[in-house]
């Protein structure tokens, strides 16, 4: 297993509960595959330097999750599918341990 962060951006004119079931669904990926989620940041609403889009905002949230490479690869699969995942930015932490 390996540590990751993962930066995503949710579409800010979601509904909250929409949004957070938008990432219930994201955590549920990792958690699935043996991964667990280690930490979940929500950064909230920011504005964007340029426009996505057509959108000038979006939901920021930062998670660190300790996972395998199955569950990282599944979740940047269904992160580039879903239409309310703005942006996406998986980096690796750490290594094996």
């Amino acid at each position: 297993m390996k540590k990751y962060e993962i930066m995503y951006i949710v579409n800010a004119s979601l509904e909250d509960a929409a949004r957070q079931q938008v990432m219930d669904e994201m955590h549920k990926v990792i958690t699935d595959r043996e991964g667990s989620i280690d930490k979940v940041d929500e950064w909230g609403v920011k504005e964007f330097a340029y426009e996505i889009n057509h959108m000038n905002k979006g939901y920021y949230v930062v998670i660190n999750v300790t996972a395998n490479n199955e569950g990282i690869q599944e979740f940047d699969r269904l992160t580039r599918i879903n239409p309310n995942i703005v942006r996406y930015l998986i980096v690796k932490t750490q290594g094996e341990e």
